[in-house]
């Protein structure tokens, strides 16, 4: 009941997170009403790959950003840029579909996933059983500053479902100490460095996993959040 519904409830059905083969068979525009470069909210498209499907109401998105592991530099996937829904009108292939909502512009080469049933997931808030450690690697809106998550804001995690993650799991958020010179000491004639230790300074709440990286729910804080800071099992 503390999880306020309105600030996850759009991230768990909406396709955010993209496997990196994840685009290769979905569906896609490949030509607009009149031939249009950009099409709104009213207009037409027309969809290749829908094949039998009985869906007849879908996502229109695009392929974002890679997300990186910046443990490992593995690309992990790709963030999904939401573009609006749309409805099909006339089945085939190419299939004819109406845009019914857009939050951006759309165009050809959009893809289309199905919407389906949106689950709810049955979150009971808990630490994992065993230690995991991760890193943020990606944040959702932000405060005054470019790249920071208050509060009730979404980050990204570089940890999923094949590392162990649940919905549920609670991961204490830590700021990585900075290397340090200390001039006392000396090794080959340069002062010597040293790691100061993570501070802890809040936490984050799964409420949805993927293969290889989840989405987690800042929660209490007493400092931003940034990117490439530790998550942890408190």
């Amino acid at each position: 009941p503390s999880i306020p519904p309105s600030a996850i409830e759009p991230f768990l059905s909406r396709p955010l997170i993209i496997e990196p083969d994840g685009l290769d068979n979905a569906p896609t525009i490949i030509a607009t009403e009149d031939n249009r470069v950009i099409i709104e909210a009213g207009n037409q498209a027309y969809v290749r790959g829908m094949g039998d499907s009985k869906e007849e109401n879908w996502f229109v998105y695009r392929r974002g950003k890679v997300l990186i592991d910046p443990d490992t530099n593995v690309t992990l996937g790709y963030e999904a840029i939401y573009l609006g829904t749309a409805r099909v009108t006339r089945v085939g292939d190419p299939a004819t579909v109406r845009l019914t909502s857009v939050t951006q512009e759309v165009g050809r080469g959009d893809k289309l996933l199905p919407i389906g049933v949106p689950e709810v997931p049955k979150y009971a808030p808990h630490a994992p059983a065993v230690f995991m450690q991760g890193r943020v690697i990606g944040i959702y809106g932000g405060l005054g500053k470019v790249g920071e998550a208050g509060p009730q804001q979404i980050i990204t995690l570089n940890r999923g479902r094949s590392d162990g993650v649940e919905v549920g799991h609670v991961f204490a958020l830590y700021r990585p100490g900075p290397l340090i010179a200390d001039a006392s000491v000396r090794i080959g004639g340069k002062p010597a460095t040293f790691k100061l230790p993570d501070e802890r300074y809040g936490l984050a709440f799964v409420f949805r996993i993927f293969d290889r990286v989840s989405y987690a729910l800042v929660m209490r804080i007493s400092k931003p959040v940034n990117p490439l800071d530790v998550v942890q099992t408190p």
